[in-house]
Formats: C-alpha cells, structure tokens, sequence
C-alpha cells in the first residue's frame, strides 16, 4: 500500500487493515519522503511509522530527499527541479520494487472520486484521446484504487467518524503543480460559473468514454491481429479512430507501453502514413522510429 499520512491514504489503510484478517491479506505500507517539505516531510515519514506499528504492519521507505529540493528553495522560473512526472515515477518505482521483493500481486493506491475529475482535465488540457480521457481505472496492471469511486468529502466523513488522524498537505492548498491548480482554481471556476455539479457531471463522462474505448479497443485489437504487420494500405482502409488505435496497438507491443505517446504523435504518424510525396519516410518520438518503406511500417528504437 502506498501510504503517504494524508487524509485519502490513511482512509484504505484503515479498511484494507480491516478486512485483513476476513480475506487472508498480507500488508505492507510503502512511504516515499521527498523531503519537499523540510521538516514536514519527515513529520509525515515519522507518522506513518507510527501507523504501520499501530496496525501491526512491516513498513519500507524511500527517503529520496538528497535528489529533490524542498519547494521554495528555487527561484521563479527554474526548472528541471520539482517535475510531477519525476514525483510519480520514483514513487511508482519504488511501490514496484516493494512488490516484487516481496512477491505480492498488487499495488494499493488511494486515489479518488475528486482525483479522477482533476486527471480528466489535466489530459484534456494537455490533449489526449479517448484511452486518456477514460481516466485513471480501479485496476490497470498491478495497480488498484480501491478508493476510486468514493468522494474527498465522503473520506473525510468516514475518518472524522472513525476518529481517525491524519497529515495535512500545505503545499495542496499551493498552486506549485498542474494538479493542484486544477483542484484549486479550474475546478472551483468551473463549479462557480458554469455548472455547480461539474465533478459528477465530468465523473459521467469519464464513465460513458471508458465503455466507448473499451469497445473500440476491442475491435482495433481484433484489426491488429489480423494484419500481423503494419501495412499502410491496410491501416488507411480503417476508420480514422481505428486507424490510430490500431498504431498505438502495435507501438505498444513493441514498446511494452505507450507512456508518453500522447495523440499529437499518432497524428503526425498518420499525416506521413497519408502523405502521396514519398514512399519512404521516417518519424521519430519518444525514443522510437516508425519508418516507412512502401506499403511496409516498421517500428524501431530511435539510436
């Protein structure tokens, strides 16, 4: 379980450590100290060592401060100190390694309802396709959000109820990353001006596009299959939606993922794929090369 003291993480500790002994669960909470926070940082650290010996529960941690400078400590403008995607990979890497070390089979995290709506317009403002605006789902992979359909305020319900402390995050009521300002400016605007019932109206959404990806995936992946090998002939016969997910399919089996392709790529791909000036072409992304001989498409790493 990836447990970090605030208020949704310490709600699936309580339940997954309350159904432990009905389902036979074996437990381990994973704590990343980025040490952004200064002392706070280590406050939080010190908290949920003191949950896992509470709930009785072997506990690992990542203190991973010396690569990461505490906010405020850099000026306006600089980057490459503080990325989100630097953040959620380290974590993400660690919660991993916990696992296999430990041969578990999954990886407990605790995002939310409110969670959901803010990864949706974050994709959507960046530009994503129907697999990106599906969201984030309760399980991909090794990864469950046991919390994902339940509501910040619902979590706070239950733990005040529970009696149940918890670590607040200053720095969330600070617009230092994307998602927080989304949770704190875009979506207050948005429920203010516009539609008061903007979470559950986006939550509907992300719903009704997770089935209609669900199905054009199904059929795109049957398309792959029967083509084998990318062929431009082919691949310009389908539907400009299959088209894509038919691409992304292949580029996934070679990649083993598809982080960071985002559809501006494929888009570029098939712009080529579709150009009558040359037979022969080569686009490169993200450390791929998709080159074109003829009717031939043959994906390769970038050297």
């Amino acid at each position: 379980m990836g447990i970090s003291g605030g208020p949704d993480s310490v709600c699936m500790l309580d339940v997954l450590a309350k159904i432990k002994p009905k389902y036979d669960l074996k437990l381990i909470v994973a704590h990343v100290n980025y040490g952004l926070r200064g002392k706070d940082s280590d406050k939080d650290e010190e908290f949920v060592r003191r949950l896992a010996e509470q709930y009785g529960l072997r506990i690992e941690v990542l203190n991973c401060k010396s690569l990461i400078r505490p906010a405020g400590t850099f000026s306006q403008g600089e980057k490459g100190v503080v990325s989100e995607n630097v953040l959620r990979e380290t974590r993400y890497e660690f919660f991993e390694k916990v696992r296999k070390q430990n041969k578990f089979d999954l990886i407990a995290v605790a995002h939310n309802a409110d969670d959901q709506v803010e990864t949706f317009l974050m994709r959507l403002i960046r530009g994503s396709g129907l697999q990106g605006l599906s969201a984030m789902k309760y399980k991909s992979g090794e990864i469950i959000r046991p919390l994902l359909g339940i509501t910040r305020k619902e979590i706070l319900g239950c733990l005040d109820k529970a009696k149940r402390i918890y670590r607040t995050d200053r720095t969330n009521l600070q617009s230092l990353f994307f998602r927080n300002k989304v949770r704190n400016k875009l979506i207050p605007f948005l429920e203010k001006n516009f539609n008061p019932n903007i979470k559950k109206t986006i939550l509907d959404s992300v719903s009704s596009i997770a089935d209609d990806y669900s199905l054009l995936s199904a059929i795109a992946e049957k398309e792959a299959r029967k083509m084998k090998n990318l062929s431009v002939k082919k691949l310009l016969k389908l539907h400009s939606s299959l088209q894509k997910m038919v691409l992304l399919d292949f580029i996934f089996k070679f990649k083993g993922n598809l982080k960071d392709i985002e559809s501006a790529h494929v888009e570029e791909i098939l712009k080529a794929l579709k150009s009558a000036k040359n037979k022969n072409q080569i686009v490169i992304f993200k450390g791929l090369k998709l080159t074109r001989k003829g009717d031939k498409i043959i994906i390769s790493h970038n050297s």
